[in-house]
């Protein structure tokens, strides 16, 4: 690890002006950066820990529910007004790491966590998300976990986290806070593909800071399902995952909401899949059919051709699953 300097914010001004700094990090449970920073992938050259400031509340708005950036991932997931109104991001909280890490993560820092791709954590690797214009090593190399939907000839690595599949399905909305005020960033606009610049994971600016997410209220909680598919059941990310949320009128489908994770550089909504649901009955057929629509304008690499039909079938059962009330 390198030398780096370390100040701790006292209040969300100083942490700004910090971090605006070039070479500065916000440091708050640190659970993928320092890790990072030992692998030499991350070499800030100051880190502003932002533990102390009060972005921690979970509370309820008049439009649904606000979770402060700062919020452990524990926490959140086990907080009475998650569980019971947005049990699916329940659900995809436990689905993400250990325990021990998610009493340490903060929701901010899960939002801005970065690919778990062997390439980019491979320093002797070309990457172009670690060194811009170095080249892809995934592409022709082993790409058994990387993308098959929104990749480029850049990078084609995705996004680990399974929090934020299911914030992508409940249209969520990201406070941050920055040297030129406070703006608020569609979920579904927060997260980039990697285009030309794989080295830009989200569509902060420098300096700006999460300071909570605002979720809205919808009529899924009876309805829906976070289904996970690793190499194992214990903690591994997911080969893919698959958020799927359901308003129903009777056996009729009102609504849809499917997004999934382990198939692109940010969570992918799958809005063909979506638009085939709506007005349908909630029939294994037409599951299927919306995941024959999704699954259609995949583009697999040489190893991860399994993740076609995988996906096809993981849409089908936690749709299965959401519109059964969550029960197998």
């Amino acid at each position: 690890m390198r030398p780096f300097h370390y100040t701790r914010a006292t209040d969300q001004p100083a942490a700004i002006s910090a971090a605006s700094a070039a070479g500065s990090k916000y440091l708050a449970g640190g659970t993928n950066l320092v890790d990072l920073m030992k692998e030499d992938v991350e070499r800030p050259s100051t880190l502003v820990d932002i533990t102390r400031l009060t972005l921690k509340d979970i509370h309820p708005t008049t439009n649904g529910v606000s979770i402060g950036a700062l919020a452990h991932n524990t926490e959140t997931a086990n907080h009475p007004l998650i569980r019971q109104n947005y049990p699916l991001l329940t659900q995809a909280i436990l689905a993400g790491a250990t325990a021990q890490l998610r009493n340490m993560a903060t929701n901010g820092g899960n939002l801005n966590q970065r690919t778990r791709c062997p390439y980019f954590y491979e320093v002797g690797m070309p990457c172009n998300k670690r060194d811009p214009g170095s080249g892809c090593g995934a592409i022709g190399g082993i790409n058994r976990m990387h993308a098959i939907f929104g990749w480029s000839d850049k990078c084609i690595a995705v996004h680990p986290s399974d929090m934020c599949v299911a914030l992508a399905v409940l249209d969520a909305q990201v406070k941050v806070a920055g040297p030129q005020g406070e703006r608020t960033i569609a979920f579904t606009d927060y997260h980039r593909l990697p285009g030309d610049t794989p080295e830009k994971d989200n569509n902060l600016a420098p300096g700006e800071l999460v300071t909570s997410i605002e979720i809205p209220k919808n009529n899924f909680a009876a309805n829906s399902y976070y289904l996970k598919v690793r190499d194992r059941s214990s903690y591994a990310f997911a080969l893919v995952s698959v958020a799927a949320a359901l308003e129903m009128n009777g056996k009729r489908i009102k609504q849809a909401r499917i997004a999934m994770g382990g198939v692109a550089h940010k969570p992918w909504r799958a809005l063909e899949a979506e638009k085939v649901l709506i007005g349908k009955d909630a029939t294994e057929a037409n599951f299927r059919a919306a995941a024959d629509a999704e699954m259609a304008n995949a583009k697999p690499h040489d190893y991860n051709k399994f993740k076609v039909e995988l996906g096809r079938r993981a849409i089908v059962r936690a749709l299965s699953r959401a519109a059964n009330g969550g029960a197998a």
